[in-house]
């Protein structure tokens, strides 16, 4: 349930829907909307923590159960992402680029950080595809065995199509970006799902 929750808080861009940011979808990063110079900076700041607190706690909880070995170091990987996108949110942008000419795309603290949740994000990815594979067991009792293949090159095809403003060729990276992080609300999905059959809490 926790990792459902975080699939949805991870897409907090939907929220630009219905709150006025003056920032182009399509052309801005997610990370401009808590930039320290933007008007909403606390509402879209105060989100990715929840989202990250959640995730970590639903990660937790979730290894647990998990058997030793690349399962468990998955959820590893899952909480270690929820970690580096806490600091995403304490060391963020500057000023929003897409609509500031004098802002640079590189604000070096913040790429480290989004750099690092990337990491984790794809480590998670590749330890649950190599659990199931090399459980022995049909993949269609794993969902992340199952789908993981299929999401890995759609996420990180999106995620490399984000980087056209620190090459020098800005434009449609929110697209790319947006398509992203709806590949890792799936990714929650799949883990939310590979959680509940792992079978209920020890009780202590």
């Amino acid at each position: 349930m926790l990792l459902c929750v975080a699939a949805v808080l991870y897409n907090d861009w939907l929220l630009q829907f219905f709150v006025t940011t003056g920032l182009p979808q399509a052309n801005s990063y997610v990370s401009e909307t808590f930039a320290t110079d933007q008007p909403h900076q606390l509402l879209f700041g105060a989100v990715e923590l929840a989202c990250a607190l959640v995730l970590i706690a639903g990660a937790v909880l979730a290894a647990r159960c998990a058997p030793c070995g690349l399962a468990l170091a998955g959820w590893s990987a899952v909480a270690t992402f929820g970690g580096c996108s806490i600091l995403d949110v304490l060391l963020p942008m500057e000023c929003a680029p897409s609509v500031e000419r004098a802002c640079p795309p590189d604000n070096i603290q913040h790429t480290v950080t989004s750099g690092l949740v990337e990491f984790t994000l794809f480590t998670s990815m590749a330890l649950f595809g190599l659990a199931a594979r090399r459980s022995g067991l049909d993949r269609s009792r794993s969902a992340a065995g199952r789908f993981v293949p299929y999401l890995i090159p759609v996420s990180m095809a999106s995620a490399i199509a984000t980087v056209g403003p620190y090459l020098g060729h800005p434009g449609g990276q929110g697209i790319a970006q947006r398509v992203h992080l709806v590949t890792v609300a799936a990714w929650f999905t799949l883990l939310a799902v590979e959680a509940r059959r792992a079978g209920p809490l020890p009780h202590r």
